[in-house]
């Protein structure tokens, strides 16, 4: 039986674990111990956290596992590459790790190699004023209004818009605090709709999987509400979208496994990346989105190619639509209860406990989710969850 060591033991880990099981694969968990769905699904757990890598890799060396990953975590890459390089297993080298999870190194190469990439500049410290920061901002020609966020990060966790100078420092505390190093950036607003891009890359080959439109509380956190697929986009404009991201992609050295690539798409058609992850996107939507779409079993794709085995995906438009929508408020849980009455063979999984009333800042304060499945992107969107 195949070993494979798997970071992260929360729910949106937990079908990565599953797979592996099914698959016939042993598996090994890392990750702290807070009462996560993974440490009892998984075969093994190890109460150690993500980000001790020369611990897990002594363990992983004991264990003699034959690959290793994660998905929907862009802190787990790292850990999932260290160990590999070390081991000599499948994965992306630690170069691609360090561009891929530190969006001032990740948009230092997009400047680098050319990508469709907003201005910005890297704070290492705390400014003293903010005439500091706005001296900065004119050297760089970085122009109101500026998105302000941790640069080792996700989940909205420390973004916020500003929109005028008096909002800059509190926006880089907020950032800064929610940062493990301490640093934030600043980088120009990209106008237009957002979208996601689920890309599973082999030996530099990318092959797109699924197009996500998505859905946000906007200005000024940005958190995730919702996401839906297949995203109405052209056929041209998808073509346009996998050409910038594969590009951005061989920029960030990303040449294995899965990907998630976020974008805007300007009113006047102009690609705009926002930053990619070498990880499955998070918010259920590989694990659960796209092999709705698409009929891939993008989970399963992910076990195979850690464990070094030859695979190659064939995405096939199923016809199909699918989409999560998230709980943030009392009307959005109103208005989840009118769907689970109207259309309950619709909600294909979901976790929802009672009505919130707390301040949604980042994707860690939602109360719950449903996920969606339906004939068409039409029908989805008649429900008016969007």
């Amino acid at each position: 039986m195949k070993r494979l060591a798997i970071i992260g033991a929360s729910s949106l880990q937990n079908p990565l674990i599953l797979k592996a099981r099914i698959m016939g694969v042993e598996t090994h968990v890392f990750a702290w111990q807070t009462g996560d769905v993974g440490e009892d699904t998984a075969d093994f757990f190890y109460p150690i956290s993500i980000v001790e890598k020369d611990e897990i890799l002594t363990v992983c060396r004991r264990v003699g596992v034959d690959g290793i990953t994660s998905i929907a975590s862009d802190l787990a890459t790292v850990t999932v590459d260290y160990v590999a390089d070390a081991m000599g297993l499948a994965g992306n080298s630690l170069t691609s790790a360090r561009l891929s999870t530190n969006k001032g190194a990740m948009r230092e190469a997009f400047r680098r190699h050319k990508d469709p990439s907003p201005d910005f500049m890297v704070l290492t410290a705390m400014p003293e004023s903010e005439e500091e920061v706005l001296r900065e901002m004119t050297a760089q020609v970085i122009d109101f209004p500026v998105i302000v966020k941790p640069t080792d990060r996700s989940g909205s966790r420390g973004v916020t818009q500003v929109t005028e100078p008096s909002g800059l420092l509190p926006a880089i505390r907020a950032a800064m605090e929610q940062s493990f190093a301490g640093e934030a950036i600043i980088e120009e607003v990209i106008p237009g709709q957002e979208y996601s891009v689920e890309c599973f890359s082999v030996d530099g080959h990318h092959t797109l999987l699924a197009i996500t439109q998505k859905f946000t509380t906007g200005a000024p956190h940005y958190v995730e509400t919702g996401h839906i697929e297949p995203s109405g986009l052209s056929e041209e404009m998808r073509k346009k979208v996998l050409d910038v991201v594969s590009h951005a992609l061989d920029s960030l050295e990303i040449t294995f496994g899965a990907s998630h690539s976020e974008v805007r798409i300007t009113p006047d058609g102009a690609i705009g990346i926002v930053e990619i992850g070498a990880r499955m996107g998070g918010d259920f939507i590989g694990s659960h989105l796209v092999p709705m779409t698409s009929g891939v079993d993008f989970v399963g794709a992910v076990v195979s190619l850690a464990l070094g085995e030859d695979i190659h995906v064939r995405p096939a438009r199923t016809g199909r639509a699918a989409a999560v929508r998230y709980i943030l408020s009392a009307d959005d849980y109103n208005t989840y209860r009118r769907i689970k009455s109207a259309h309950p063979s619709w909600i294909v999984a979901e976790d929802v406990a009672e009505s919130p009333d707390n301040e949604v800042l980042s994707s860690a304060d939602r109360c719950g989710y449903y996920i969606l499945r339906a004939d068409d992107r039409e029908s989805l969107l008649s429900l008016g969850i969007f």
